[in-house]
């Protein structure tokens, strides 16, 4: 769960007769996670492809080019079937030379219609303009022009212009048709008088109909070639519910014969062996071997060259599988072997090893923390040697954001949101993103029901707990001083939060690097850490900054909302404190040196998380003013103090009894009391207000906790960049066998 399943590396080794049977085998286990053969090793050769590759690849572009054109998708898929070589090459070609011809028709229409179209497009103006088409050009001693522009703009350029004998002007909104006949011997008058005026010189189409007649020749042309694409595209349509399954079925069919055809490119091969490498979960190793043993028998020889312990990665070597207590020389000790020759171990068998020490991640978390590998890969997939941190993820994102958020009713709303995610998308991150909201939505709930709120009104905490809930968010007068403990909460939060970080960080640097190591890179960050928040709470000058909720004599009156007692640390305590975050600045500097510049991060990182106390006073407060624009509130008074109440049942007057009090105030009369076009837009505003409540949480409540994961807590331990575990097989969904 901490650490992503252990990994074995193996080796295959084999005559070349038995390859085809050896890479069939391996591809129905879907198990191995092949290395490529680096071509390092004396004598051996990365192997070729199977003669037929080629055409394989072929025939699945073709199957590919042939699906696009359909647009046939996975929902086109029907049950799974057997799919026979000369069945692809009998259908694929019919399928083929019927989709191409439909194709040809269609893009011919398609053409066709474009040109209709910007026919259509040119001759739009000039039918505004009444004129027939043949008026328009075609003149001896006339210069002619239809253009988009300014009437009295091109009748003044006109007027100025030189060489224009006369001109007459035809015009019908924007289009203007020009006549001009020039004086003898001018030549351009038209166009030179034009210049520096703004307008769109218009073609003239060729026709010698009117304009209104061309365009409806157009239009008719254009609904025939309209009916005549829609029969194309229900051809099309028809062909690819009729074959769509089968090309799905071919495409998987292929695509598992490319891998196999293509895989002895990462084997390393002589004339008459091979030797694959890979990777495959420990605990399946087994599996593997028998496997082998049964399809292929004695012909090839299964090994676990070594069980990758997790602190032996960046070291390069592990724990062999005959000889654990011994160990392995590592990867870099390890000479190629095979049936042709190699070098040979002491138990009589033979060590090789390729690149890629570094082992593919498998992430082993339960089935309830899944979802917040999606949150993870963001960032990036662990690497073999680290911590994956998606359980701390689990544990507290979700609440995290509940506590922030905290109302049963946005709660029900998170879940079903989050459940509509999983349950309606195939894809995984989305899936993840649902199940993630699920968490929250729980989270929110029970958060809810302990503050005893549901959008804002208090009806849990009447209902469930007698009119006082057992915690307060801090939004009522007299509930003030709860707002200062969830702030000095969210610090305690802080530093176990990011103590959890340092101390994982420590675990990875003393089982990679040892204890110097360890202490200097990441227990000087904890002795900082504590030192610093020691040294504040103590009774050491010059301290005295923290809140007289936990430090002093106010922390123990009745009623408070955290009675803890708690006065402050000794002065020794504090100044050992002190001590305490020197030790760790000079560890870190002698460790780090560029580190040292970042000391007060113990500091700036734990009031970073103030930011939780801060979004749940700013989430309640919006929900109360939605609730108060529509219901009003009035103010009551007990013992000294003003107590807020909605006015869902009524708005008393002031000077009238409610709740046992006199209402001293009223804060606002609320929408909901003003008639009836006061409840109709009251109703409007508390829907939109809550839906704005709502989506606003997951902009501030969820990006303020996914940055305190992100920044915070994964910034002191996580790095991130593991391979992804791929192993050599498919998953079928079309075909079968």
């Amino acid at each position: 769960m901490l650490r992503p399943e252990r990994m074995s590396k193996v080796s295959v080794t084999g005559s070349k007769p038995v390859m085809g049977e050896t890479i069939e085998t391996i591809h129905d286990l879907n198990l191995v996670h092949l290395v490529d053969y680096d071509d390092s090793w004396e004598g051996f050769d990365p192997g070729d492809p199977e003669a037929e590759a080629e055409t394989i690849s072929e025939k699945l572009v073709t199957v590919r080019a042939i699906e696009s054109i359909l647009d046939v998708d996975e929902e086109d898929a029907g049950q799974d079937r057997i799919v026979a070589d000369e069945e692809i090459d009998a259908e694929i070609e019919e399928v083929r030379a019927r989709v191409n011809e439909l194709d040809d028709r269609r893009s011919e229409l398609r053409e066709e219609l474009r040109d209709v179209n910007e026919r259509l497009s040119s001759v739009r103006p000039f039918a505004r303009l009444g004129i027939d088409l043949d008026l328009l050009s075609g003149y001896d001693s006339l210069e002619t022009a239809v253009v988009e522009g300014r009437e009295e703009e091109i009748r003044q350029a006109l007027e100025d212009g030189e060489g224009i004998d006369e001109y007459e002007l035809f015009s019908e909104e924007d289009v203007v048709a020009i006549f001009v006949r020039p004086e003898r011997g001018v030549e351009d008058a038209l166009a030179d008088a034009l210049v520096g005026v703004e307008v769109t010189m218009l073609s003239v189409p060729e026709a010698e109909t009117s304009p209104q007649q061309y365009t409806e020749e157009l239009e008719r042309r254009r609904e025939e070639i309209d009916s005549k694409l829609s029969d194309v595209e229900g051809e099309i349509t028809e062909l690819k519910l009729e074959v769509g399954s089968f090309l799905l079925a071919v495409e998987e069919k292929l695509s598992i014969d490319v891998q196999k055809a293509e895989v002895p490119l990462s084997f390393a091969t002589t004339k008459r062996s091979f030797i694959a490498e890979g990777w495959v979960p420990t605990e399946r190793y087994e599996a593997l071997e028998t496997a082998l043993a049964a399809e292929v028998g004695d012909h090839v020889e299964c090994e676990e060259l070594e069980r990758v312990d997790y602190d032996d990665v960046s070291h390069g070597h592990g724990h062999g599988a005959a000889d654990e207590e011994s160990g392995d020389a590592g990867d870099a000790d390890r000479q190629p072997a095979a049936a042709d020759g190699g070098t040979p171990r002491a138990d009589g068998g033979h060590a090789t090893s390729m690149h890629g020490n570094e082992p593919p991640v498998v992430q082993d978390n339960p089935g309830y923390a899944k979802p917040f590998e999606s949150l993870v890969a963001i960032i990036n997939r662990p690497k073999y040697s680290e911590f994956d941190p998606t359980i701390f993820l689990f544990l507290t994102f979700p609440a995290f954001f509940g506590f922030m958020i905290g109302d049963v009713g946005y709660g029900i709303l998170y879940m079903g949101l989050g459940y509509l995610l999983y349950s309606g998308f195939d894809s995984d991150m989305i899936r993840s993103l649902g199940g993630i909201g699920i968490w929250a939505g729980i989270f929110t709930f029970i958060f809810g029901i302990l503050y005893g709120e549901i959008f804002g009104f208090h009806v849990i905490a009447d209902v469930l707990w007698g009119g006082s809930a057992p915690i307060h968010k801090g939004l009522q007068p007299y509930h003030a001083d709860w707002a200062l403990g969830w702030l000095v909460l969210s610090l305690l939060v802080g530093m176990f939060h990011l103590a959890l970080g340092w101390i994982l960080d420590f675990i990875e640097n003393y089982q990679s690097h040892g204890f110097g190591e360890a202490l200097g890179e990441s227990g000087s960050w904890l002795l900082m850490l504590f030192g610093v928040w020691a040294w504040v709470f103590a009774d050491a000058p010059p301290s005295g900054a923290a809140p007289d909720l936990l430090y002093g004599s106010e922390s123990v009156f009745a009623g408070h909302p955290f009675p803890l007692g708690f006065e402050g640390f000794a002065t020794v305590v504090g100044f050992a404190g002190l001590a305490a975050f020197v030790v760790g600045f000079v560890l870190l500097v002698r460790a780090e040196p560029v580190e040292g510049v970042e000391f007060l991060n113990v500091l700036v990182n734990v009031l970073s998380y103030t930011r939780i106390a801060a979004v749940l006073l700013a989430k309640a407060g919006m929900a109360f003013v939605v609730n108060l624009l529509v219901f009003g509130v009035y103010v009551t008074e007990d013992h000294g103090e003003e107590v807020w109440h909605f006015g869902t049942g009524g708005m008393p007057e002031v000077g009238a009894t409610s709740h046992g009090h006199e209402v001293i105030e009223i804060m606002f009369g609320g929408l909901w009391h003003s008639g009836i076009a006061g409840i109709l837009t009251g109703i409007v505003i508390l829907v939109i207000g809550h839906l704005f409540v709502l989506a606003l949480g997951i902009t501030s409540a969820g990006l303020q906790g996914v940055r305190l994961e992100y920044v915070e807590f994964f910034g002191k331990f996580y790095d991130g960049g593991g391979e992804e575990y791929e192993p050599f097989g498919y998953e079928r969904t079309h075909t079968t066998e």
